[in-house]
């Protein structure tokens, strides 16, 4: 298979899966996605291993630890690794979460940055600061979260495109998150939806998640995906068009082979669509 552009249904990238992919790639999967932190620096043969696969198929990085809602400055470092990590595998595309996870070190959770104007400013001071670095646009994935914080001064949605417009960046869309919010504090994820920019849309997540209680979901990527949540997921392309989609898993990570009908359940979704 030879490189193209990002396209289709997509798998995140993970070494548990790394035998079975080196025997063959199954062809419903179109793209991958790599979080950069975990292969930055790895070993010759880890990062030898990596290349054979960028160099035949598109690739994606998510980064997990940018922290650009946070107090204590950016991790220039990190962005400078992340940008000869990208060249070198010609990725063409880095993505981030809109929320903040760090302060005088990895607290190795994603936290909700509040929904303020001090926290739009500040917030694309460093997603400007990351573009520059870079040399390149950005995308910011809308984040899944718990409480809302007592000093918001607007809705989510309102938040989102604040920062979009602002800092000229690009929306990794995540569905599943749309949906655990739309439960967790009671709000219609489709009229979330509609409030977005579909301009700046360049990719999709899907993924399971695990309900604690009626009205509380926890966002673990370790289950399959739910009814609901594809549902959203359909109407997701009917109102944004079909965008390239991937299917997240990072805990209690099945075989490859059990991941499949879900990844082929995206593409069928996305064939509907563009019929």
């Amino acid at each position: 298979m030879q490189r193209s552009a990002l396209h289709g249904a997509g798998l995140g990238f993970r070494r548990d899966h790394l035998v079975a992919l080196e025997q063959q790639v199954p062809d419903c999967i179109d793209f991958f996605e790599i979080a950069p932190e975990n292969w930055i620096g790895t070993d010759p043969v880890s990062a030898k291993r990596l290349q054979a696969f960028t160099e035949r198929y598109p690739f994606v990085c998510h980064g997990l630890s940018l922290s650009l809602g946070g107090l204590t400055p950016l991790n220039t470092e990190l962005l400078t690794e992340l940008k000869q990590f990208m060249q070198l595998h010609r990725i063409p595309l880095y993505t981030e979460h809109l929320s903040w996870c760090s302060d005088h070190g990895q607290l190795y959770d994603l936290l909700p940055i509040p929904f303020t104007e001090a926290a739009i400013q500040h917030t694309v001071a460093r997603i400007r600061q990351t573009q520059d670095v870079l040399g390149q646009q950005i995308g910011i994935e809308n984040a899944s979260f718990y409480l809302q914080a007592p000093i918001n001064e607007m809705d989510e949605a309102t938040f989102i495109n604040a920062v979009l417009t602002e800092a000229d960046c690009l929306l990794h869309l995540d569905v599943n998150n749309v949906y655990v919010n739309s439960v967790n504090h009671a709000y219609d994820p489709y009229e979330f939806l509609r409030k977005l920019p579909k301009e700046r849309v360049v990719y999709l997540h899907i993924a399971g998640h695990y309900q604690q209680e009626e009205n509380l979901l926890i966002d673990t990527h370790g289950a399959p995906v739910i009814d609901p949540v594809w549902a959203l997921l359909d109407f997701t392309y009917q109102q944004f068009g079909v965008f390239p989609t991937l299917l997240e898993r990072d805990y209690h990570i099945p075989p490859l082979e059990e991941l499949l009908p879900e990844v082929q359940h995206i593409a069928s979704l996305q064939r509907k669509h563009a019929a």
